[in-house]
């Protein structure tokens, strides 16, 4: 079913979403914004081991990719991603990317031979040259050491020929029996908003536990987080800077409580994956375990979170003077209630090659119940002039379809509407969409491969992604 804890985990700073801007895939989505629809979320499978496995099926294992250039135009938005080589050693391992953008490199040669008589040594030496213009590429090192059997440490660095400056990322990660603890820094942090505008913020360097869900379905996090510098805008100048990433130290804590409820369910049995001939029985599965059962199911999930920001408030120093007119509404300390609740329909197995899968999950979020309580009221009042400008003021409704075309291929479309009444709309209001190609791979059990493509960044990507919706 869909995702209930993306709305807790959007509180936080460590929300991956995918992205082709970035040669390791991800971007962090801006804490405090309503939450973004499940299809966003990015591969829990590092970049670069998904470049190793997808090049496999791709010819020469380059992989495609869509992502426009704003301040380079003349790139163009179509590249070409690869993994160039990869070395291990024991318990550590070592390798490069490499991405190319074509549109440049073909424009420019083209208007050299057309603007040359006939062919010779000299225009072969200056059509040549265009293939050394560092903008066209850009490379990318990955590196991950297992330091114990529980933790391990891992360092990404890239630099775009277009760009001056290289991006740098640490993580290390340690694995507790109930908890998860991650520390990370970047130099920049890439985050994009609810609006699929990205940021760069010079320095973020976050300390994050999380509890595992248990049995009751009760699960908590907290963590730390600093901003260093003033974050800057990927590709224009003239956007309100996000109060969470203004520089400041902030510690938050969040809570949560899941429960799921089927209204019916058509339990797998033997007679399901067991075929059986003539001459001989096979082992027919599912293309994807997690679709297997056809079933109607509740879900929900409430909870809580806090924060304090003791640098950087709303009163100081570092704050006054930065060209935000939301500024003003990072407190010192905020606590607010959020929930979500789900419903879920499947039609089908998904074992067979036609017609047996149409699934429906459609999950009403409430980022923030103060916000919300803020903006009735408001509306109550017939009032505008105190109206909270927080995205998260409104319910969002995610609807996610799901429909089988072809054997393991599944057609998806993830959406996000907003009950806004602001400006005299009225209704539910589209925020986002994203249409996606799905691959099932039933040797992996429930991994598969996305061919994904957003209308509202013009951006498209290729993943591989195991045990995700």
């Amino acid at each position: 079913m869909a995702n209930l804890r993306t709305t807790m985990d959007s509180a936080f700073w460590d929300l991956n979403i995918s992205t082709p801007q970035s040669l390791d895939g991800v971007s962090r989505a801006v804490p405090g914004d309503s939450a973004p629809i499940d299809g966003a979320r990015a591969s829990r499978a590092l970049r670069i081991q998904q470049l190793s496995l997808l090049g496999n099926g791709f010819p020469l294992g380059i992989i495609p990719s869509f992502s426009p250039s704003a301040n380079h135009k003349e790139l163009g938005s179509f590249a070409l991603q690869s993994l160039l080589g990869k070395a291990v050693f024991g318990n550590w391992w070592v390798g490069l990317i490499g991405q190319f953008r074509p549109k440049k490199l073909i424009s420019s040669i083209k208007a050299e031979v057309s603007a040359s008589e006939e062919w010779d040594l000299p225009l072969l030496k200056e059509t040549a040259k265009h293939f050394l213009d560092k903008s066209l590429y850009a490379v990318g090192l990955c590196s991950q050491i297992a330091l114990t059997s529980s933790s391990s440490l891992l360092l990404s660095t890239e630099k775009h020929g277009e760009k001056k400056k290289r991006r740098a990322k640490a993580m290390l990660f340690h694995k507790l029996p109930d908890h998860d603890i991650t520390l990370e820094a970047a130099w920049p942090e890439l985050f994009i908003d609810c609006k699929g505008k990205y940021w760069e913020v010079p320095e973020s360097i976050s300390v994050d536990c999380s509890s595992l869900v248990s049995e009751s379905g009760l699960r908590y996090r907290f963590g730390i987080h600093k901003n260093n510098a003033l974050p800057q805008p990927v590709g224009s100048v003239d956007r309100e800077t996000p109060p969470a990433l203004l520089p400041g130290i902030c510690a938050k804590a969040a809570f949560s409580y899941e429960k799921s409820k089927d209204l019916w369910r058509q339990v797998e049995t033997e007679e399901d994956v067991i075929k059986k001939t003539e001459t001989d029985e096979f082992w027919h599965p599912s293309y994807d375990i997690r679709l297997k059962e056809p079933h109607a199911a509740m879900s929900g999930i409430m909870g809580g979170t806090c924060e304090a920001w003791f640098v950087g408030g709303k009163d100081s120093p570092q704050v006054m003077g930065i060209y935000s007119s939301r500024a003003k509404d990072r407190g010192r300390f905020v606590a607010d209630l959020f929930g979500s609740v789900c419903c879920t329909f499947q039609h089908g197995k998904f074992t067979k090659r036609f017609g047996d899968l149409t699934r429906l999950d459609a999950r009403v979020d409430i980022s923030s119940a103060s916000a919300l309580v803020n903006t009735v009221s408001n509306l109550y009042r017939r009032t505008e002039g105190n109206r909270s400008p927080n995205s998260r003021s409104y319910p969002r409704l995610n609807l996610i379809f799901q429909q089988q075309v072809a054997g393991p291929i599944v057609f998806r479309m993830d959406s996000k509407f907003a009950f806004d009444s602001s400006g005299g709309r009225h209704g539910p209001q589209l925020e986002d969409l994203m249409y996606s190609l799905n691959y099932s791979l039933r040797i992996l059990r429930s991994g598969k491969v996305v061919a994904w493509y957003s209308p509202k960044r013009k951006e498209g990507m290729i993943e591989l992604r195991l045990f995700e919706f």
